[in-house]
């Protein structure tokens, strides 16, 4: 190829990676499809603003303040709560919607995580759809991994149940090796070949 074909690739591939690039880099999250997921997302995203807290912490400013004026009335008191007790009512709604999708995209990620990882345990793939009473066993299995885990000499060691278990018995045999190892006689020969 020639100095100038190689500098036409050249060109050519850099342009590429900067078109595609720029596609990656332009696209936006996905915004929700119903009309309902739009309007929930909206709303959701829009009272989480700081500009949203200074507009409520605006009105109920200005709501005091005009006390005076209505000689604090029961309808200037109603005018807070009725108004404070619909938005409280219908935000709970909007927002346990929205606590729902994040939280089955939480754990849909971590699903894929748990099954992505060689040395994890499968059975924590669907944790989310078991009762109480199988939580309660599984959580039994991490205590007892917990309680492995304290006797290991470091804490940067990570293990999934099984795993522990084997490593432990693994360890235990290895150790009962090497003390054999240690108490050979003085011929060299293991105690533990003299014993059989």
């Amino acid at each position: 190829m020639t100095a100038a074909g190689m500098t036409f690739a050249s060109l050519a591939l850099n342009y590429s990676c900067i078109t595609a690039n720029k596609y990656f880099m332009k696209q936006q999250p996905e915004k929700p499809q119903g009309l309902a997921e739009r309007f929930a997302f909206t709303v959701t995203k829009a009272a989480g603003s700081t500009g949203a807290f200074l507009i409520a912490l605006a009105l109920v400013i200005a709501w005091g303040v005009t006390g005076p004026l209505f000689r604090f009335s029961a309808n200037w008191q109603l005018v807070i709560n009725t108004g404070t007790t619909i938005i409280t009512f219908l935000m709970v709604f909007l927002i346990q919607k929205a606590q729902n999708k994040d939280s089955l995209a939480i754990q849909l990620k971590l699903n894929e995580l748990v099954a992505a990882h060689e040395f994890a345990s499968n059975r924590l793939v669907n944790v989310e759809n078991m009762s109480e009473e199988e939580l309660k066993v599984i959580q039994k299995y991490y205590q007892q991994l917990s309680q492995l885990t304290k006797k290991e000499e470091t804490l940067q060691q990570s293990h999934s149940i099984e795993e522990a278990e084997d490593l432990s018995e693994l360890k235990k045999d290895r150790e009962d090796q090497i003390r054999d190892d240690l108490k050979k006689d003085s011929t060299g020969i293991p105690t533990n070949a003299l014993k059989n």
